[in-house]
């Protein structure tokens, strides 16, 4: 095969490298991270809203229907989902803000951006956390 007209020729070591940057080897920059989990939580949130949907017409509906709500919610799985959903609020929002801050140009350099995405994991993840207990405390009689 012959070489392109302006290429240098053959590598001297074509099987020494990778083509691209494989998973194994490939570490994930913590903003990179928070972009992808900005868009799968917007997705969440998406489908989240057939759960508030459900919710809401189950609390119209009767109490019959709420009941099936109610258990299906308190199963370890669901809440589980419920918590999930939970987390994908919080998080979007503070991303949301982190996007905002952007968006009046503060806040692109690397160290800061690096900074700021951290902060978003960890508060969110706060965030949700003190909501889901909070929501356990009112459960069972602990709340206001």
């Amino acid at each position: 095969m012959a070489d392109a007209p302006n290429s240098p020729g053959p590598s001297p070591r074509p099987f020494g490298r990778p083509l691209s940057p494989h998973l194994q080897i490939y570490r994930w920059p913590i903003t990179m991270v928070a972009s992808i989990a900005h868009r799968a939580t917007g997705i969440a949130l998406a489908a989240g809203t057939l759960l508030l949907s459900w919710w809401l017409i189950a609390a119209a509906a009767g109490p019959d229907a709420y009941a099936l709500f109610a258990s299906v919610a308190a199963n370890p799985v669901g809440e589980i989902i419920l918590f999930g959903f939970l987390w994908s609020l919080a998080f979007h929002l503070l991303n949301g803000i982190r996007h905002l801050i952007w968006d009046i140009g503060y806040g692109f350099a690397v160290p800061t951006a690096k900074l700021t995405a951290t902060l978003v994991f960890a508060a969110s993840l706060l965030l949700a956390a003190g909501a889901f207990i909070f929501g356990f405390m009112v459960k069972a009689g602990f709340g206001i």
